[in-house]
């Protein structure tokens, strides 16, 4: 799915600002198929990588539909002391519809 998540952010009022690798070429950290515990033994952690990519596109906010996707950012960030709040579009959402 990749248009709905994007909808979402557009009817919550917000920009959305594609990262350099997206929908078909995106970066999945393969959480949702077990990879949360498993640790990289080689090269940089993915949420270090994932965290830097979305960093560099500039937007104020890290936003995804994911949740593990959303752990992974809220790590990342943290560990990069990034002043950039990691959100789930269901957030955004429900804050323009001031739900929450």
């Amino acid at each position: 799915m990749y248009e709905e998540p994007r909808a979402l952010v557009t009817a919550s009022g917000a920009r959305v600002v594609e990262m350099e690798r997206t929908r078909e070429q995106s970066f999945c950290c393969g959480a949702g198929g077990g990879r949360m515990w498993l640790e990289e033994r080689e090269g940089q952690r993915i949420n270090a990588m994932r965290t830097d990519q979305a960093l560099a596109t500039g937007a104020d906010a890290v936003a995804t539909a994911c949740p593990f996707c959303l752990a992974m950012f809220e790590d990342g960030l943290a560990a990069r002391d990034a002043d950039v709040p990691a959100r789930d579009v269901a957030e955004l959402l429900a804050e323009a519809l001031r739900l929450i």
